[in-house]
């Protein structure tokens, strides 16, 4: 008995589906990479990776259950591998005598290092925001005094009726706690 033409009529329908899913989620999908890769190029060439592992897990025995969400999660570890290109590297240490030096320039992306160095630095940002709600009120207020709004510690001190030490304190409390907090994202994109 020959297995072959029921093997061949399997394949000719995978083939047919994975061609209308590439025809269907390809428009979109490189929508959604070009917005977090702005060079074209790179942003074909993970399209190519997402389609071509879509077409290797297509062939295997277990099903892909939900197709544009499987292929969007492959899309974003692509872009995400891009970003770990160099040694990880744990985010900077505060110490008493940097106090007064700014931790965030130290930790974030340089705006000028290029489109994945910009997305990097927006999603930290992004997550930094979040993070400082999780403070308490007088140790997010001198972080973002000191840090965003570039003021200094005596100026603080003085405007607030509250010693230096004690803000150096309470900063130091704050970036312990973004520390935490954003190492994940930090390792992630391998900063």
């Amino acid at each position: 008995m020959d297995t072959t033409l029921p093997h061949n009529a399997l394949m000719a329908e995978q083939d047919l589906r994975i061609t209308e899913t590439v025809s269907r989620e390809s428009g979109r999908l490189k929508n959604f990479i070009r917005q977090r890769v702005p060079d074209q190029g790179e942003a074909e060439d993970i399209l190519q990776d997402v389609f071509f592992e879509f077409v290797e897990a297509y062939r295997l025995p277990e099903p892909i259950e939900q197709v544009g969400a499987w292929l969007y999660r492959v899309a974003r570890n692509r872009i995400i591998d891009r970003f770990r290109k160099k040694k990880e590297e744990p985010l900077p240490e505060v110490s008493d005598e940097d106090a007064d030096e700014h931790w965030l320039e130290n930790i974030l992306p340089s705006p000028e290092a290029g489109a994945e160095a910009a997305y990097a630095r927006k999603v930290l940002l992004e997550e930094l925001y979040a993070a400082l709600d999780e403070l308490p009120e007088e140790q997010s207020k001198v972080f973002i005094a000191h840090e965003l709004e570039g003021r200094s510690f005596k100026e603080l001190a003085t405007e607030n009726g509250v010693g230096v030490n004690t803000l150096l304190a309470r900063k130091r409390y704050a970036v312990l706690h973004l520390r935490t907090r954003l190492q994940a994202i930090y390792d992630e994109f391998n900063l």
